[in-house]
């Protein structure tokens, strides 16, 4: 049996300005960090520790993600959360290359599958704005429909995608191998994955809310079934 821990990252500088954010690198808020601070806390009281972790290109994702597993120590086992660089870029040879024990490393590895919904020409603009501008119904259909774009964007249907793909050859292996994964990303992408293992219809996952910076915590058996789930939300 493994644990798989599912973050969506605390709340962003324009979670706060209440923007569309999607593909734009925004940072977390004070507030964000708290929250992935309290994550490694709630993840240390229940003696979870964490073997990967799996987290978008993003860097509100990848902060989230370190802040967790760092914040409490325990979290990692007493291992070295260490970035995996997949890049063919002669500028970057040698940031995967380093002397030591592998057993004491956390492998970090970002991608850009796990990436928020791309929201296009929505990016940077205000939600309430846009619903005075395009109507409430307009702007809810463009944020929570499974199949309809934002204009230049991407659908949840899109999202999925290239999110769950993904997780079924990249990260469930690590998963069946009984190996405890954490995965940092975004509501969207997240959704997409819990879409797949909770087999949830359009019409039901388009209704799922995710908070920031909060784990759901799976444990799943070495054929793949979900034998629970909890969220740590208290």
């Amino acid at each position: 049996m493994a644990t798989l821990i599912m973050m969506r990252h605390g709340q962003s500088l324009w979670n706060l300005e209440n923007k569309f954010t999607g593909w734009v690198d925004v940072p977390l808020s004070e507030r964000g960090r708290a929250e992935a601070t309290i994550a490694s806390c709630k993840l240390r009281e229940k003696g979870y520790r964490i073997d990967i972790c799996f987290t978008s290109l993003l860097f509100r994702a990848m902060e989230t993600a370190v802040i967790t597993m760092t914040e409490c120590d325990e979290v990692c086992g007493g291992k070295t959360p260490i970035f995996q660089h997949d890049t063919d870029d002669e500028n970057w040879k040698g940031r995967n290359e380093y002397d030591g024990d592998p057993a004491k490393v956390l492998p970090i590895v970002p991608h850009p599958a796990l990436d928020e919904r791309y929201y296009g020409d929505l990016q940077g603009l205000n939600k309430a704005e846009m619903a005075e501008k395009f109507g409430a119904d307009q702007v809810l259909l463009w944020r929570r429909s499974y199949s309809v774009r934002p204009p230049g964007g991407e659908s949840l249907e899109d999202t999925r995608n290239r999110t769950v793909p993904y997780f079924k050859e990249a990260i469930m292996p690590h998963i069946l191998k009984g190996e405890n994964v954490l995965i940092a990303a975004h509501g969207n992408s997240l959704r997409s994955i819990i879409m797949e293992l909770d087999n949830l219809s359009p019409e039901e996952v388009v209704k799922l809310e995710l908070m920031t910076g909060v784990p759901i915590v799976y444990e799943i058996d070495d054929t793949g079934k979900v034998l629970s789930k909890v969220i740590l939300d208290t």
